[in-house]
């Protein structure tokens, strides 16, 4: 992998299993979007390994086909539902304990920082309240034009740090991570905090490999 030393202009995270534990369980938000969707469609079709935004979203445009009416009703629906899960599940969660010792090293050192994340901002701030003294830019689902894995999720975090996608890194916990920052142009880095291990993120050859933020801020400041 390629290895380079600080500054980058902008290091962006994810948030759930790369700054914070990941405690939502998504096999239960799916299936509260395949109960939604069976009050309108006859045999909603399984998730077959989607995530839950993008399978709310096939069913929504199934059910669209029959009635937008009900659709756009599923899509409220499973918009309070799954925002509700995230924030009954951010109650139980906490911060690892080098995520604001890493945060403030990169600071430190002339780089700017963000968090990008597919939750909601109130469950990122339950969390994390005081993310923005740690953070020049959040861009959580409720902010942002579109979502990670799509890059404009991280080129409008870039945008608003003021910062240049070839000298930035993209840091997450899950491969859809590591896609979205190459998407992008920036450098990626797996951190296997999260669900995904190191193995399997290996799989996916980021620019940077490490346990966790700690581990990884400290192998970029060598």
């Amino acid at each position: 992998m390629t290895h380079f030393r600080l500054p980058f202009n902008a290091v962006v995270f994810d948030f759930d299993g790369t700054l914070a534990e990941l405690v939502i369980d998504f096999k239960v938000m799916k299936e509260m979007v395949a109960r939604e969707a069976a009050v309108r469609l006859p045999d909603p079709p399984p998730a077959d390994g989607l995530p839950a935004l993008e399978y709310a979203a096939r069913l929504a445009a199934r059910i669209r086909e029959v009635s937008p009416a009900q659709a756009e009703a599923f899509e409220a629906a499973v918009a309070r539902g799954i925002r509700d899960q995230e924030v009954a599940s951010a109650a139980g969660a906490r911060l690892f304990p080098a995520t604001k010792a890493a945060l403030t090293r990169l600071t430190d050192a002339g780089t700017k920082v963000g968090v990008i994340t597919r939750n909601c901002r109130a469950a990122v701030l339950t969390v994390f309240p005081d993310l923005a003294a740690y953070a020049g830019v959040l861009l959580a689902r409720d902010d942002a034009r579109r979502v990670k894995p799509d890059p404009g999720h991280l080129l409008d975090a870039l945008a608003a740090l003021g910062a240049d996608p070839a000298r930035a890194l993209m840091v997450g916990d899950h491969p859809m991570d590591i896609a979205t920052g190459r998407a992008a142009g920036t450098r990626t880095a797996g951190v296997a905090s999260g669900r995904t291990p190191l193995a399997e993120l290996a799989r996916h050859s980021p620019d940077y490999l490490a346990p966790d933020v700690g581990a990884l801020v400290e192998m970029l400041a060598h």
